[in-house]
This record gives structure tokens, C-alpha cells and sequence, in this order.
């Protein structure tokens, strides 16, 4: 098994759980490059079999039921759009998380985890429920996992618009807001420079053309 939404946009993979963040948020299109995998049903039960089935081999758990309703896959969608705001208002992200108002559940309500020992006897937030339900819990126990490790504020959103992937950043400084250097900071500084080119050339013209009009003294 493997994170199939991440793995489609080759992006730097979170650690351990993390990565169930990672790979909902990755679940989204990219115009021309690949679908919604939270599109249908059929494409969603799809998707949260394989990403519950790769969670809980890392965990050494068995799965949960990963059936869904007819409106679970909207519900899905919306969660993942909680997600993605809670990750792109963090401190990290530099924007002031204080314009925004924070991310709930999809459901509107909170979620229930089931709080157990692992086997160094370290208390632990467990998933509980099916399909849905056990998604929504399960991502909510790892980012409270990973903002008490440490490891949350490296989970970042790509910052070209036409990518969004998430990725996560292993420099030094924590500095990246690329998923990929060289493919979105690169088309992204072309733009920049493209865009520079035209204003200097506007503002060129502008000025020729006062000087062509300006009489002889």
C-alpha cells in the first residue's frame, strides 16, 4: 500500500501519521495533471480504503470499515477544505492566523478519539468509528500528535495557485514554500520576471510617448 494521493504530485512525504493530513489535502484536482479523488462516492470509498489501509500498517493496526454514504464524499471535500485553511493561516504559512477563523470538523462538532497506551506506555489518541467518522477522528489525533511533536508547521501548502499540493519541508530553516523548486519556483519566478518586463515596458512607452508630445522650447 502506499499514499496514492501524494505519491500522484511526487511530493515530500510527511512522517508516520502525518502524512493522513498530507495525502486528504493531496486528494484535490490539479487542473490538467489529475481528478478530485473525493468526487464520488465510488472514488472516494476508493481513495479512504488505501489511505486507512497505509495508516494502519504503520501503526500496526487492523483498518476500520471504509464504507460511505452518498453525501459523505461532499463531507469530505468540505474537511478537506478545513485542512487546508488551518495549514495555510498557521504561523508558518506567514499569514496572520488571527484574519481567519479557525477550521472546525466538517460536522460542525467535535470529534471522538479513544485515548489508550502504546507499548512504551505513552498515552495516545486512537481513531474511532467507520468510514467518515474514523477519517475525521483519525486526522484530528495526528495533528494533535504532530503540533505536540513539533512536525506540524513543516506540513505546507505548495504556494504556486495552479499546484496547492501539500508538502512536506525538510530544510533547515523551514523556509520552502515550493513543493518542487524547480517545477512551481521556477514557472512561478518566470511569471514574476514576465510580468516585471511588461510594467518596465509600459512605463517606457508612457514616457516616450509625453516626450514625442512635449513641444520645443
Amino acid at each position: 500500500m502506499s499514499w496514492v494521493a501524494s505519491e500522484r504530485y511526487r511530493v515530500r512525504q510527511a512522517p508516520a501519521g502525518l502524512a493522513l493530513v498530507q495525502e486528504l489535502i493531496n486528494t484535490r484536482a490539479i487542473r490538467g495533471y489529475a481528478p478530485d479523488l473525493l468526487a464520488d462516492r465510488e472514488s472516494a470509498e476508493r481513495w479512504l480504503t488505501g489511505a486507512t489501509g497505509e495508516w494502519a500498517r504503520i501503526h500496526g493496526v487492523d483498518s476500520p470499515d471504509c464504507a460511505l454514504s452518498l453525501s459523505d464524499p461532499r463531507a469530505l471535500r468540505d474537511l478537506r477544505e478545513s485542512f487546508e485553511r488551518l495549514l495555510t493561516t498557521a504561523p508558518a504559512s506567514g499569514v496572520d492566523p488571527g484574519t481567519a477563523a479557525p477550521p472546525r470538523p466538517a460536522s460542525g462538532r467535535g470529534v471522538a478519539v479513544r485515548l489508550a497506551p502504546d507499548e512504551q506506555g505513552q498515552v495516545r489518541p486512537l481513531p474511532v468509528g467507520r468510514g467518515r467518522g474514523w477519517l475525521e477522528s483519525a486526522l484530528w489525533s495526528e495533528t494533535l500528535l504532530a503540533q505536540r511533536a513539533g512536525t506540524w508547521p513543516r506540513l505546507k501548502i505548495c504556494r504556486n495557485g495552479e499546484c496547492g499540493s501539500a508538502f512536506y519541508d525538510t530544510s533547515r530553516n523551514n523556509s520552502g514554500v515550493w513543493h518542487d523548486v524547480r517545477i512551481c519556483g521556477n514557472a512561478a519566478n518566470l511569471r514574476a520576471s514576465r510580468q516585471r518586463k511588461r510594467i518596465r515596458a509600459a512605463a517606457e512607452g508612457d514616457r516616450d510617448g509625453k516626450d514625442e508630445g512635449t513641444p520645443a522650447g
